[in-house]
């Protein structure tokens, strides 16, 4: 399932497009577009532009990606015919959900550029706080696991993807505003705290469980 579903991805224009849309946004608003999160104008550095932004992207990029994960099976009567194949829900549900995640890790491999061209351009050579820049990708990654997990409960919900869609970027702007966005900039601050750390993974598994019952019983009506 995992490789059935990375194998679309790439041989769609979907990844190609949400993955260059993110890295378009995120260099524009680094580099050209002036305001608080150009590099050059803040005279300073740092790529802290990057990690204040994704989020933000992230609750539009991760919804496009899990928005069609059932739907387009359920309308086109796909979804039976996985069903009778010797493998159980949740292995189809973690199927999904990890071929949607690998897409996003492999967006943001790009982003290094960033650090090194900052780096290259600092005084002295090399003057960019690391530490901080680990702390802040590892919170990026588990951000982003836990919004595609967010993004695949959401895409049980209807067969139309519109509808996938909004639902998942609300929960993910939602829960960001109340829950995780302290912690994320925790982690930002370059401190791996282990409480940082178990609220995403919980969350994530919270959200693949509750997808897995929801489809569950949507296929035994």
């Amino acid at each position: 399932m995992f490789r059935k579903e990375l194998r679309y991805y790439f041989s769609t224009p979907i990844a190609y497009i949400v993955i260059g849309l993110y890295l378009l946004a995120i260099s524009l608003f680094l580099w050209v577009i002036p305001g608080q999160w150009n590099i050059i104008d803040s005279g300073y550095a740092q790529v802290d532009g990057l990690f204040q932004l994704s989020p933000w992207l992230f609750m539009l990029l991760c919804p496009a990606l899990t928005m069609r994960l059932f739907s387009e099976e359920r309308q086109s009567g796909m979804w039976d015919l996985i069903r009778t194949k010797p493998i159980s829900l949740t292995r189809i549900v973690l199927g999904k959900y990890f071929a949607a995640w690998t897409l996003v890790l492999i967006g943001l491999l790009p982003c290094f550029v960033h650090y090194f061209v900052v780096a290259y351009m600092a005084e002295p050579m090399g003057n960019l706080d690391s530490g901080a820049f680990l702390g802040s990708f590892i919170g990026l990654i588990l951000l982003s696991g836990t919004f595609m997990a967010l993004g695949v409960l959401c895409a049980t919900f209807s067969k139309s993807q519109i509808v996938c869609f909004i639902a998942a970027a609300l929960c993910c702007f939602v829960l960001y505003w109340v829950l995780l966005q302290d912690h994320y900039s925790s982690l930002s601050r370059g401190v791996l705290d282990l409480i940082d750390v178990m609220v995403f993974i919980t969350v994530a598994v919270v959200a693949l469980i509750a997808a897995i019952f929801t489809i569950d019983k949507l296929t035994r009506k």
